[in-house]
This record gives C-alpha cells, structure tokens and sequence, in this order.
C-alpha cells in the first residue's frame, strides 16, 4: 500500500500511526514509516506522518523519531487537536527536533472533535510551525454523536420535510458537515494556512467520491483526503477549473483591464457586473492551473 501511495499522482501522501494501526503494532508501524520515508522514491510529492494524538504518551518518541531519521519528511499531521495548548506543547517538541535539520518539519493540524471545531480559531494561531488544517470528518461525526457510520457521508435521515398544505410532503436532503467545514476553512484563511477537506469512505463508488471532491474545491478548500487510489483522479479533476471556468475568467480580467484604460473600474461581461473583486476571485481560478 505504501509503494502504491509512493508511486500514485496524488500530491502528498501521509503514512498512519494512530487509527489504521492496532496498539500491538505501533512501534512497528513507526519504524515501517521512517524505512518507507528514506527508500522509496517519492518524487515531487508531500511526504506527511500522522502521528498519535497531542495528549498520547507515544507522540514526543514519534515526533523525535521521526524528525530526526525520516530526512525526507516534509510534515506531521496531528489528529484531535482540540485547543491551543496541545499545539503550543507540539510546536514545542517540533522545535526541539526542528534544529538538527536544513528544512523545519511542518505541522497539518486535525479538527475532528466538538471541542477542536470550538476552538479551531485559536488553535490556527497557536503554532509557527502550522501549515494546514484537516477536517476529520469521521472522528467528528462520531463527537457530536452523529447516526451514522459512513465517513465523509451525511445521515440519509438528516432532510428537511416541508408540508404542501394539502396533506402532501417533501423531503430534502441536507448536508451535515457545511457547517464545521466552512469555520474549518474560514479559520485556515484567517491565518494564511490551507483548509483540507476529509475523505470520502465509500471510495468504490466514484460518483460520490467526485462529488465530495467538487463541494469542497467549490467552497474553496485546497485539497481532499483520499483513502484509495481509485479516488485519486476524480478528486484532482474535481479541483482543476473547467475550461469554461478559465475561458470566462480570462474575459473578466481582460475586460477590466480594458476599462482601466478608459478610466473605468467596472463593467459588464456576459449581463454580469464586474469589478476589482470579480478580479481577484478570476485570478484565484486562474491560479489554479499551475
């Protein structure tokens, strides 16, 4: 699994410490980690451990072990973060490892509990050494007691009924995770970081899988967790702008400058009205190519 994650086209790859891993087999689990890290070829990719949570008693050995064996490592991702202070005693013990090595390991903090969504704010502040925040949307569903058991899918039963007033009824499905996954991503922002979206489990069904992929790109998250390959490519296409999405971002910022040269700061494309907003939200589109 690991040489496949090695040798996919996904960004980055993180190896797992913490859920994937039975209690009996962590230590073997982190050595398997730092050999994987030093001999396989990685390429251009992202190379992340998750680790076990801020509170456990493995995470210092882990982070130590890893920082300075793992040379390739580029970050750690942190589950359950749940306030500033776990990331002020991780950034801590980060910092200490961090000094033997030519590039700094940095940090992809997880919110996955009710408390880290209530403190998601404070805690993307909190680290020098932080570069993301992930939504671990199943840990999260199981804190704020959730009926469900599928990771990344909203409860079937969570629907708004309306009543037609003649004895008939609709009902609308409804997304339980809008609302964590807008702070999440509204939090990262806030504080320069990157807003990772949660994976999809029903990764044979690709339909679903680009779906999630697409509400999150849409909303404006850099990137999604995948737990399979087959994921991979409907994730990455649901990310990248559509050739319309470039061709008429393209028309707006020509149409602006076009303007400008006129004296003007706004003016119409396609029956829309545009001006130095509509631009940089064309450039952020634009950007998304490279």
């Amino acid at each position: 699994m690991v040489s496949s994650a090695a040798s996919s086209n996904a960004d980055a790859v993180f190896l797992d410490l913490e859920d994937a891993v039975p209690e009996d087999k962590k230590e073997l689990a982190l050595h398997s980690a730092v050999h994987a890290i030093n001999h396989l070829d990685w390429t251009g990719k992202t190379v992340c451990v998750r680790v076990n949570p801020p509170l456990s008693e493995r995470i210092e050995g882990e982070i130590g072990e890893l920082v300075r064996r793992a040379k390739r490592l580029d970050t750690l991702l942190i589950p359950k973060v749940e306030c500033a202070q776990d990331c002020v005693r991780i950034d801590e013990i980060v910092a200490r490892f961090n000094s033997s090595r030519s590039q700094p390991v940095g940090l992809e903090l997880m919110i996955e509990t009710a408390k880290g969504l209530v403190n998601c704010e404070s805690i993307a502040s909190s680290s020098r050494f932080a570069e993301s925040l992930h939504f671990g949307v199943g840990d999260f569903s199981a804190s704020i007691g959730a009926k469900s058991v599928d990771i990344g899918m909203s409860p079937a039963a969570y629907q708004l009924t309306t009543g037609d007033g003649h004895g008939g009824h609709t009902a609308t499905q409804l997304d339980m995770w809008m609302y964590p996954m807008m702070r999440i991503l509204i939090a990262a922002r806030a504080n320069g970081l990157r807003a990772i979206d949660g994976p999809c489990g029903a990764f044979r069904d690709l339909l679903m899988s680009r779906a999630s992929a697409v509400k999150a790109a849409a909303m404006g998250f850099d990137g999604k967790q995948v737990i399979h390959p087959g994921q991979i490519s409907e994730t990455n296409q649901a990310f990248l702008p559509s050739a319309e999405e470039i061709a008429y971002a393209r028309r707006v910022v020509d149409a602006l400058k076009l303007a400008q040269q006129s004296g003007n700061g706004a003016v119409q494309v396609d029956g829309k009205l545009v001006d130095y907003a509509n631009v940089r939200m064309a450039e952020r589109i634009l950007s998304m190519r490279e």
